[in-house]
């Protein structure tokens, strides 16, 4: 994380009455100033503005059950709005230095499992449900006890298998590796590049571009990520330009005729809040909701409580003071991305670049979602990043959630660490997050049970992977 600027001194903070603005965002109470909380929040948005690009390339690659693609501008312009709507709203109600953007991860789930099984409109109708269950968990008090049900080990288990899948994912978008067909006879089913050789120019920005983003993120470089979309991005173009590459994939890098342009609204309000259901049946349509929901909802709390922490907005007891309206808003982005169709919208941990340029209070939020509102007159340049230089970003974020997550594994407590270490490989081996979830649940069941240690289990686990175990049974039963 990005070291913590120092509070101000009571003696050193200025003196006189407080201006409204000052007043109603806390900001000399928190000990920042107004020119903190102003470059904090332009430091977390270029912290975070890849994933303009890198949300659209997620989504646009897949296909709906009808071989429907959603189309990359639209996607571009929900993603931003979205993003900016989250932001200034948690900006001015909850007020905390916390941005939000479409969760990588969650996209994921929504485009590899969610959409190939029904319409778009029908996925992100999922979505919106996640999100007022959310709401719901929220307004009864019941997320923090939900969240207490689900083992700490385990739900690092979960975070680190999301990270590798997300590190697959920009593999096999970058073309680095690649799948296997059926006809080639081989139970192998990846290999390196095409035919186990890495072949052309894209790879070759993809390479560079993975290299780039880590020496970056080693240096400790802030945005290191965005700074290495755009160079490899302007590389690629440089490239395209001399070499003529025959093909770059889903976006070809060219300048377009102008980099501003109208925001295209077309996927806003597309949603079918039941239509999901009648495709995929009543308990396999609430298991993909409760995957979204487990997605966003673990994500979300570790991400509050590590930026409240390092901006130094905890109580004596560890506590998060208003955190409900935290937590409230960030049930309402969950529902807003899916009602604009650029997935689950959850806070991001980029917000601790904010924090370490002073920021305390909501004001630096709302300077970030001011930054994002302008961004939404930029959808041309996020439209000609081929994914070659994007996806390294998948490679780094998936390694900084291992790396942030794996220590906190009890791996000497073998009822812990097997279900752990399950739901992290599972996810990537299966090409699904709800396996990974699914089993990593039901082995903490199984398994506490037979160390004699069934009484530790929350009723909710038993609950949750009874569901599981019926819906894998599905299949055998006659039920699917």
């Amino acid at each position: 994380m990005t070291p913590s600027a120092p509070a101000v001194a009571p003696e050193n903070q200025p003196k006189g009455t407080p201006s409204g603005l000052d007043r109603y965002f806390k900001i000399s109470e928190r000990g920042s100033t107004i020119a903190r909380e102003v470059r904090g929040g332009f430091a977390t948005f270029f912290a975070m503005a890849y994933i303009i690009v890198l949300n659209p390339i997620i989504l646009g690659s897949a296909k709906d059950m009808y071989g429907n693609q959603l189309d990359s501008g639209e996607l571009v312009t929900a993603t931003v709005l979205t993003a900016a709507f989250s932001t200034l709203l948690m900006g001015v109600i909850g007020n905390v230095p916390i941005a939000l953007a479409a969760g990588l991860g969650v996209n994921t789930v929504v485009a590899l499992q969610l959409a190939p099984r029904m319409s778009w409109p029908d996925a992100m109708g999922m979505v919106v449900l996640a999100g007022v269950v959310v709401m719901l968990l929220v307004a009864t008090g019941l997320r923090e006890r939900v969240m207490s049900a689900v083992p700490r080990s385990l739900r690092k288990g979960i975070a680190i298998g999301i990270g590798l899948f997300i590190m697959l994912i920009g593999l096999v978008d970058s073309g680095f590796v690649s799948r296997i067909p059926d006809i080639a006879q081989t139970t192998v089913p990846l290999q390196l590049g095409q035919g186990g050789h890495l072949v052309g120019w894209p790879i070759l920005v993809f390479a560079v571009g993975t290299l780039l983003t880590l020496a970056l993120i080693i240096r400790k470089v802030p945005g290191a990520i965005l700074i290495s979309i755009v160079a490899m991005t302007v590389v690629a173009m440089v490239i395209e330009a001399v070499a003529k590459v025959p093909s770059w994939g889903l976006t070809t890098p060219k300048w377009p005729g102008s980099p501003v342009d109208t925001p295209d609204f077309g996927l806003v309000g597309e949603v079918s809040l039941f239509g999901g259901f009648e495709k995929v049946g009543y308990l396999t349509g609430v298991l993909f909701v409760f995957t979204v929901l487990l997605s966003c909802f673990f994500d979300a709390m570790g991400t509050i409580l590590g930026v409240g922490d390092e901006a130094k907005l905890m109580d004596k007891n560890g506590n998060l003071p208003g955190i409900n309206k935290v937590l409230f808003v960030d049930g309402i982005a969950v529902a807003s991305g899916g009602a604009t169709s650029s997935s689950a919208t959850t806070c991001f941990v980029e917000s601790t670049a904010g924090v370490g340029e002073g920021a305390r209070t909501g004001l630096a939020s709302v300077v970030t979602g001011g930054l994002f509102t302008v961004a939404l007159f930029l959808t041309p340049l996020a439209t000609m990043v081929p994914s070659q230089a994007a996806t390294p970003a998948l490679l780094a974020v998936g390694f900084l959630i291992l790396a942030g997550s794996i220590r906190d594994i009890d791996w000497s407590d073998y009822t812990l660490a097997v279900p752990a270490f399950l739901a992290m490989v599972m996810m990537p081996f299966t090409y699904s997050i709800t396996n990974g979830i699914g089993i990593g649940f039901i082995a903490f069941s199984v398994l506490r049970l037979a160390a004699g240690r069934g009484r530790e289990v929350p009723i909710a686990m038993y609950v949750v992977s009874a569901v599981f175990v019926f819906y894998y049974a599905m299949p055998a039963l006659g039920l699917t």
